[in-house]
């Protein structure tokens, strides 16, 4: 009976003690990040970053991504990551959703470009008219949104044909499927790169700030911010340099490298862009 009331007691023990509030398990906060290259370099590229902000803030995150944009869109209208990286809470139909921007890659703004192969007879974006041109995906913004507006202000009509992402046109482009694509002029740079793509621009647009990473109203401010805090740090941080530039070796991308603190007024041009655009459908 002593045995047994103390196997009891052992028990009782064990029981309260994993039960304390201390003990309890650690949240796991989604980071949604708009899949603009294939999965396998996403993955490569924000994983180590992910783990080098939950270790320094404290905040564990977890990356979370969709097949293409018309998913991840309809992810942030529906508020389901609690962080992402994306520009598309911009969208009229986003608003509701209340996402907050809380940092921004380092890089220089971004452009809509329109562009054609290095030997293409095409010249200016009036030799596209009734032509297919290739875009991402409806849901892009530069890459759809900014070069589609241009293109029907011109009265340039064109047949659109979807990639499903960034990457997924330009193979398009690359191979011929496509005269010309519209792309984030990012993206397109470190693709040409890694695939020694030979591209003319034959239009782009004004820039825009480069994606943001933000934050849902449910995060707490408190939360957010140690996550800002890890963020802007990392370039600092011999460690967290390391990690950035193994990233960027994965992609391509050039210096400078890091985030920076950031808030929606960097932003304002890209909520005014929808306000004013002349295509009906962007509006919504």
């Amino acid at each position: 009976m002593r045995n047994h009331a103390s196997l009891l007691a052992a028990f009782l023990c064990l029981f309260l003690c994993t039960a304390r509030p201390g003990h309890a398990e650690t949240k796991i906060w989604s980071f949604g990040v708009l899949q603009v290259r294939n999965a396998l370099l996403t993955a490569e590229y924000w994983n180590p970053i992910l783990r080098y902000v939950s270790a320094k803030s404290g905040v564990t995150l977890e990356l979370a991504v969709v097949s293409n944009a018309s998913e991840h869109t309809a992810k942030i209208g529906d508020g389901s990551y609690d962080f992402a990286f994306t520009n598309h809470i911009f969208k009229p139909r986003n608003a509701a959703a209340g996402y907050r921007v809380i940092a921004r890659t380092r890089e220089a703004p971004i452009r809509g470009e329109i562009v054609v192969p290095f030997d293409s007879p095409v010249k200016s974006i009036k030799d596209l008219a009734g032509k297919e041109v290739g875009f991402p995906s409806a849901a892009s913004f530069v890459a759809y949104a900014v070069s589609f507006d241009a293109l029907v202000r011109q009265g340039i009509r064109v047949t659109p044909v979807f990639g499903g992402n960034q990457e997924g046109i330009m193979v398009q482009l690359k191979v011929g499927r496509v005269p010309a694509a519209s792309v984030n002029s990012q993206i397109i740079k470190e693709f040409a790169a890694r695939e020694h793509f030979l591209y003319r621009v034959i239009w782009q647009s004004k820039e825009y700030q480069n994606f943001p990473v933000v934050a849902h109203p449910r995060v707490p401010a408190k939360t957010a911010a140690a996550v800002t805090r890890a963020l802007a740090a990392m370039a600092d941080d011999p460690e967290g340099l390391r990690i950035l530039q193994s990233a960027a070796n994965v992609v391509g991308q050039k210096p400078p490298l890091g985030f920076l603190a950031s808030s929606n007024k960097e932003y304002r041009n890209q909520w005014d862009f929808f306000r004013t655009t002349v295509v009906p459908e962007l509006k919504k």
